[in-house]
């Protein structure tokens, strides 16, 4: 079969089509899926060039997110036809995580555990499912689940124009917040204005935080005045201890990752000065896709896809999330 494989950690010449992969067959509890669509996530882009402690099996396929319809199936799998569209639930607890210990969503077709398997309302698209696990699905777990956002709070999101930031965007409207949003261009803020940003910070031009400061004042740990609510950071980096001083008293930093650095300078009286909380969401639950997938057949959510790819194409692909050129999700379609 047709496949994006990578051959060691590195740059993206390790990134390697082939037409000759071997096609994978279904062992007892296993299904093929013809793969409709594959999203890319910035863990793609770690996987590649390789992260401390973790052991990738090579030759593997990548791509975490994978939609499709099932074309074979193996012994005793009950409660599924051929046909099936299925989403592609990326956490294994047998194999592990998708396109990282074992072959991923780059590809015509995909070996799934039927644990991994989640079925996709007739109104949901597979691109549209393909671009909800790792971003979405982290997103509305942080947002809800660990966050516990109100109606009401001001909500800033760093780094929003990306998969997991515009998902964060939608879901806080969604649930009547007040949206401010960080990003590096006009263009992608008023592009997030289209989304339901009430406003936006050009986080290349000035300070988020003094932004901030001038909108709703300074944050006072006397008064309570001042500040957001909540801050979405999955950047880390340089932004980690602005986002303390953005927040007023009993305010929460949401965090689900560190595209920008995972050891950041940090200062602690912030935190307890100003009773800050500190919140960390890893990963998702399938009720949480479930609830993502009724979203968008409901109408109420549409997953902005800024481009699609061939197979043949997804090392640009990856580049692209890479170099921080997105807006929204990035899809291949083999």
């Amino acid at each position: 079969m047709r496949a994006m494989v990578l051959t060691e950690h590195g740059d993206m010449d390790k990134l390697v089509y082939r037409s000759d992969y071997p096609d994978p067959k279904p062992g007892p509890g296993q299904a093929i899926i013809k793969v409709g669509a594959c999203s890319l996530n910035y863990h793609d882009v770690f996987t590649r060039r390789g992260m401390p402690g973790i052991k990738v099996p090579f030759p593997v396929i990548i791509g975490l997110d994978v939609a499709g319809e099932i074309v074979e199936l193996g012994e005793g799998i009950e409660g599924w036809s051929v046909g099936d569209r299925v989403l592609i639930n990326p956490i294994d607890p047998k194999r592990g995580l998708t396109g990282e210990m074992f072959d991923g969503g780059l590809a015509e077709f995909f070996l799934a555990n039927e644990s991994q398997l989640i079925r996709m309302p007739d109104g949901v698209s597979f691109a549209q499912a393909a671009a909800l696990p790792v971003a979405y699905g982290t997103a509305h777990r942080m947002m809800f689940t660990n966050g516990d956002i109100q109606k009401g709070d001001k909500v800033l999101v760093l780094g929003a124009s990306g998969g997991v930031g515009t998902c964060c965007v939608i879901l806080a409207k969604m649930a009547g917040c007040e949206v401010v949003v960080g990003a590096s261009s006009q263009e992608k803020i008023d592009r997030l204005k289209n989304l339901g940003a009430d406003w936006g910070i050009n986080y290349e031009e000035e300070a988020f935080e003094k932004a901030i400061f001038a909108k709703y004042g300074k944050p006072h740990r006397r008064t309570f005045d001042g500040g957001v609510d909540v801050v979405v950071n999955f950047t880390g980096g340089e932004t980690w201890v602005p986002s303390f001083k953005a927040l007023k008293r009993g305010g929460k930093v949401l965090t689900c990752g560190a595209t920008a650095g995972y050891d950041p300078k940090t200062d602690i009286r912030y935190i307890w000065t100003f009773e800050l909380k500190v919140l960390g969401s890893n990963s998702w639950t399938v009720q949480d896709l479930e609830s993502l997938m009724q979203m968008i057949e409901d109408g109420r959510m549409n997953p902005p896809i800024d481009r699609i790819y061939s197979l043949e194409e997804a090392g640009e692909a990856l580049r692209v999330i890479e170099d921080r050129e997105v807006f929204g999700k990035v899809i291949v379609q083999p």
